[in-house]
């Protein structure tokens, strides 16, 4: 069993003490940390049984799986992340069925849903279904190591570690992939197939990646949308570095799935929902919580608003932001924001000052003096640590590192506060990378 199954069984245990523990230590200072800490029981390990015919794993990748029996063969849609996560779900699987795969379905190209499609495919030779994007993408530049943040948290100690927001965790054991090259690729809006005797519509819903399929299943009205629903506010962008998801495709993607009616709705991440009146809320929340944040920030634009003034304002409506579907335990408003505003206004925000502004060092050295030396600055950076100021104590010291790099003072006053705005965090990915970063602050400096 692997360090992440052992963890989350332990977590799940000593759940009710960590609450108590922050209520003792002080009220809700850390209530959003105990809320991300009680989203891991989205991920409990359970074979579920969705409707006849239909599986999904969940817990046992930081991606689902899913299982559907036909006539005299079956569908794998998604393989989780790795071969030996897909040998566990393989092995659960067949315990519900001996029937050959006939198909695999990637939904999409992220390693945690192709990882393990060798052991899903095992001798049975199946057909392995993907869009045309899935092969012509452009690949992802993003470095998860940048400035020694990492958004999944894949090197934090496990005592530090929640979950990685829509899954318990991704890469933090890795494994030897198994990932197959698709052999059916489609261009168009819609591909029909009978498989095994189950009639499938892969349908393109470009999302949180361009070449998303939602898997429809019209005769037990089983929709399988991939990464465009998950629970929990999604990344219309990624801090790790990417590109802005097509966010105007998304809503008309979640518009098409509202239509089709379904009972059953198993995403990538994160548990099924079940109802056709459940499942049409769960969908209609999540296309109105991203119509609202790309409609204010356009809207505020418009008026001239620059994106730190965007970024104070903009919020989801009361009903939207009380929805167990929005909850930012992976993206964020805020940095949603942001980067629609990169998007459609490119990166210049509009003040002259900044045309071609000071470089960086430069501009802390001027700060600095300004402020009466580097002692004086490291102070200032200390008193505000204590006033639990945390946000300006981390500023200050980066005025210092600006100068100095190395300035071992510096990185141990931002270490200290990125770990407490990290603990503080509801959203997994804001969490990791704070605290990722407070580590590699630390790294190869002196006990004080």
């Amino acid at each position: 069993m692997r360090a992440r199954t052992r963890w989350l069984g332990l977590a799940m245990l000593t759940a009710a003490m960590w609450v108590g523990g922050a209520r003792q230590a002080g009220a809700q200072e850390f209530a959003d940390r105990e809320k991300l800490r009680a989203h891991s029981a989205e991920f409990r390990r359970n074979i579920i049984e969705v409707t006849d015919g239909v599986w999904v794993a969940v817990g046992f990748s930081n991606a689902n799986a899913v299982l559907i029996e036909g006539d005299g063969g079956a569908i794998i849609v998604d393989t989780t992340s790795d071969i030996g996560d897909a040998a566990a779900v393989r092995a659960e699987f067949a315990q519900r069925s001996s029937a050959p795969v006939r198909a695999i379905i990637y939904t999409h190209a992220h390693p945690d849903h192709t990882g393990g499609a060798s052991v899903f495919a095992g001798r049975d030779s199946p057909v392995i279904y993907a869009h045309q994007l899935f092969v012509d993408r452009v690949p992802d530049v993003g470095r998860n190591g940048r400035d020694g943040g990492d958004q999944f948290g894949t090197t934090l100690p496990d005592h530090l570690f929640i979950n990685a927001g829509t899954g318990l965790e991704f890469g933090r054991s890795p494994a030897p992939t198994g990932f197959l090259p698709p052999t059916r690729t489609f261009a168009e809006p819609r591909l029909e197939q009978t498989i095994a005797g189950l009639r499938v519509q892969l349908l393109h819903t470009p999302g949180e990646t361009r070449e998303n399929i939602a898997v429809w299943l019209p005769d037990k009205k089983v929709l399988l949308p991939g990464d465009d629903f998950y629970k929990a506010f999604p990344t219309l962008y990624a801090v790790r570095g990417a590109r802005l998801r097509p966010i105007e495709q998304w809503i008309l993607s979640l518009g098409v799935m509202i239509d089709l009616g379904a009972e059953y709705l198993v995403p990538g991440h994160t548990r099924p929902v079940i109802g056709s009146g459940e499942v049409r809320t769960a969908l209609t929340t999540y296309r109105d919580g991203i119509k609202s944040v790309l409609d204010q920030t356009v809207d505020g634009m418009r008026k001239g608003e620059r994106p730190d003034e965007l970024v104070r304002r903009v919020a989801l409506p009361p009903a939207l932001a009380a929805s167990p579907y929005l909850q930012e335990f992976y993206g964020t408003v805020a940095w949603s924001v942001r980067a629609i505003y990169a998007e459609f206004a490119g990166w210049f925000d509009g003040n002259p000052s900044r045309l071609f502004p000071l470089p960086e060092s430069d501009r802390a050295a001027r700060v600095i003096a300004l402020a009466g030396g580097r002692e004086h600055v490291l102070s200032s950076a200390r008193a505000a640590l204590a006033a639990k100021d945390f946000q300006w104590a981390a500023e200050l010291a980066d005025y210092v590192l600006a100068v100095d790099g190395k300035d071992a003072a510096a990185r141990r006053l931002k270490a200290a506060a990125l770990t407490e705005l990290g603990e503080r965090q509801i959203s997994a990915i804001a969490r990791n990378y704070y605290l990722t970063a407070a580590q590699h602050l630390l790294n190869g400096l002196p006990q004080p």
